[in-house]
């Protein structure tokens, strides 16, 4: 039964109309709205789900990964939008000035929506 599916995954927000702005208008992808939820439409006809939550607790780990061919061409495109970008300098976590991690597994760069969930753009080379 569960083996054919769509499964979907979903994460919590504190504010989906915020929400709905960032990934829908800085983020530009393609999202619908109803009965309060928000969806993202992503590429491979994957959806994610964004849910309201009003004792939001933004999740300390990666929610949400953006495969890409160039991580600098897509850093450099969303700080012009708006986004910006973590930077780390942690015990086997350091990242660029641009908040880009190289040579410690696939290149990536972390971000935040407005809930605080972490995102992330990264090598569409380094992942599965």
């Amino acid at each position: 039964m569960l083996t054919t599916s769509k499964a979907f995954s979903g994460f919590s927000a504190d504010d989906i109309a915020k929400a709905k702005d960032f990934y829908g208008n800085t983020l530009g992808l393609k999202v619908s709205e109803a009965h309060g939820l928000l969806n993202l439409h992503l590429g491979g006809d994957t959806d994610v789900l964004i849910y309201p939550k009003p004792n939001h607790t933004p999740a300390s780990f990666t929610v949400l990964n953006f495969p890409v061919a160039n991580v600098d061409a897509a850093v450099a495109d969303l700080t012009q939008r708006g986004v910006r970008f973590e930077v780390y300098d942690l015990p086997g976590l350091k990242t660029d000035a641009k908040g880009i991690m190289r040579g410690n597994g696939p290149t990536i760069a972390w971000f935040k929506d407005p809930a605080g969930n972490i995102l992330s753009v990264l090598d569409e080379n380094g992942t599965m």
